[in-house]
């Protein structure tokens, strides 16, 4: 495992950043190389997990934010936030996998609370996950989410979320109230 000591600095993405950002977001997730990390889909979903459409229309969204974190200059990680009234949505969130179990995700979760508190006024956090992810869930879960219980369908049929090798897959909400 890589190390994470040195503090990540981040910054808010461009068009430029879009084809490193797909390859950490599909490293993440998909594939081979996600396995060297813990938060895998692979078991779930094949195909891609998204696509160069859709980092852009993320980073060219009003009231949307892609944040590019990095670290001794290399893009390590990154993850949506989205003003949504009241709150903020908080998604694609991808940690290079050799740098995942390091702590850097509980610095960039943390760093995406304060600037959509801060920086939007919003009170709450949301995020959608994938119910069977009980793992990924445990992880928000001890950040101080909480389980709504509220769920919405995956959208089977749509190859740009991916391939679903199982036909329970739905998406639970998860908020957590920020101070």
């Amino acid at each position: 495992m890589e190390t994470a000591a040195a503090q990540p600095t981040f910054r808010p993405a461009t068009l430029d950043d879009v084809p490193a950002l797909v390859d950490l977001i599909e490293s993440a997730y998909r594939g081979d190389a996600s396995r060297a990390g813990w938060t895998t889909e692979a078991d779930i979903l094949e195909g891609r997990r998204t696509d160069p459409e859709g980092v852009a229309a993320v980073i060219t969204k009003p009231d949307s934010r892609l944040v590019a974190v990095e670290h001794g200059g290399t893009l390590v990680a990154c993850c949506q936030l989205e003003h949504r009234g009241s709150h903020a949505y908080f998604g694609m969130f991808a940690v290079r996998p050799t740098l995942q179990g390091a702590g850097l995700g509980k610095l960039i979760i943390a760093e995406a609370e304060r600037f959509a508190h801060q920086e939007w006024g919003v009170a709450e956090m949301h995020m959608t996950v994938i119910s069977v992810r009980e793992d990924l869930i445990a992880w928000y879960v001890r950040r101080g989410y909480v389980r709504t219980g509220e769920t919405s369908p995956f959208p089977y049929g749509q190859e740009r979320f991916g391939l679903p090798t199982r036909d329970d897959l739905e998406f639970e909400l998860l908020t957590k109230k920020l101070s």
